[in-house]
């Protein structure tokens, strides 16, 4: 997954971008109306790890609880990496190495965890062990590689019962143990009791994607490697994955995205991932005029600037899979989707909360994704089910 420090030092080099004014957009030439808005949790920083799946995913969890009336709560998002590199561990030895361990994940990776260890508070497992104050878990990383490659190669001829408990130890010696209880707002608490207090539902979370080489309306295993779990997805058409999203977030839902963020068109910097294009017989048709009115300095000028809105691609499900077929898209960052906007062409936005600090951009670490690059990049999404729309969810079989 992207880690925010590297692509901080490329931002810088698009120049400092304007003020954010009164949801006008990053550039005066944009003027967006709001149409959903819904609250979440203040922006966190993932500092120098990649497990922004970790950080999006409970953002999403957060926000769910304020949606069910509950009280705001800051989910301890190393708590659950911890546990992930254990099972992630496990996993990798079972499948005699041929399996993913990184510090990638996926939204289910969440649920997962919290379901067999429950999760805690931020303020009660910091996950700091190792003599630092920020989160950087490359050291940690290589070490349990070089772990689980030993074990692996089974020297023995067979593999003890003991190594787990010294993988764990391992584990446990850069980010801390685990509280066995804690006390949080007056209140006494064990991981489990505490994720149970919460009162989600972790049944209601499902994930979608849509790519039209696997039977559409059916669950199919998501061949990506952070998908380590081998876990499956509900597989619709590309207008309905962008129906379900828009829905939810009409409807008071937030929706955790996982998608690519390697195109150029994608500039937290500048608060925008868009999907441009200079070739008419790909833009949508409202727009090929007002564009080719234009001379070539002109559109030159306007694709790179991130100034005002420009042509975007148009994106059904083929040019879809063939992006994905040839990784142009590839799965290497989860975010938060919080709110629905459209500009003043009727293009609509996805208000995105990112883990990369409130003060990585002048936007308070929020960036709008336009439709068209949410449709060719997004390659799964996470929704309570409530939020999909009866037809679609008719047609799941939810």
């Amino acid at each position: 997954m992207i880690r925010h420090t590297i692509l901080l030092a490329a931002f810088a080099l698009l120049g400092a971008p304007l003020a954010w004014a009164q949801n006008e957009g990053p550039r005066s030439g944009y003027r967006f109306t709001t149409v959903a808005d819904v609250k979440t949790t203040s922006v966190k920083d993932q500092q120098s790890v990649g497990t922004c799946w970790d950080y999006a995913t409970l953002s999403f969890l957060e926000s769910e609880l304020l949606r069910l009336g509950k009280p705001e709560h800051d989910l301890a998002e190393i708590f659950v990496a911890k546990n992930a590199y254990y099972e992630k561990g496990v996993r990798y030895v079972q499948f005699h190495g041929n399996n993913n361990f990184s510090e990638g994940g996926q939204a289910h990776d969440v649920i997962a965890m919290i379901r067999k260890y429950g999760i805690v508070p931020e303020e009660a497992y910091a996950g700091l062990n190792y003599g630092r104050d920020f989160h950087l878990h490359a050291e940690l990383v290589a070490a349990l590689k070089g772990v689980l490659a030993g074990v692996n190669a089974n020297p023995n001829k067979q593999i003890t019962p003991t190594w787990t408990r010294g993988f764990r130890a391992y584990i446990e010696s850069y980010l801390g143990a685990a509280p066995e209880t804690f006390t949080y707002r007056g209140k006494k608490y064990t991981p489990r009791s505490f994720a149970e207090s919460l009162g989600l539902d972790l049944d209601d979370y499902v994930e979608i994607t849509s790519y039209e080489a696997f039977p559409f309306y059916e669950q199919i295993e998501l061949p990506i490697p952070d998908n380590w779990m081998h876990e499956r997805y509900y597989n619709v058409p590309l207008d309905e994955l962008m129906a379900i999203m828009r829905h939810a977030l009409e409807n008071g839902h937030t929706v955790c995205w996982d998608g690519d963020v390697s195109h150029n068109g994608f500039s937290h910097g500048n608060g925008l991932a868009i999907l441009p294009t200079d070739n008419p017989d790909e833009m949508i048709n409202s727009e090929i005029s007002k564009w080719t009115d234009l001379s070539a300095d002109e559109r030159r000028d306007r694709l790179n600037s991130f100034v005002a809105p420009v042509p975007e691609m148009k994106v059904d499900d083929a040019r879809r899979q063939a992006a994905f077929d040839s990784r142009l898209t590839t799965d290497d960052h989860l975010m938060h989707i919080t709110g629905l906007l459209r500009d003043q062409n009727g293009t609509y936005y996805y208000k995105t909360k990112n883990s990369w600090a409130a003060d990585s951009n002048p936007f308070g670490g929020y960036l709008y994704m336009s439709e068209p690059y949410c449709r060719l990049q997004t390659v799964a999404i996470m929704v309570h089910k409530d939020a999909i729309p009866a037809a679609i969810r008719e047609k799941l079989g939810l």
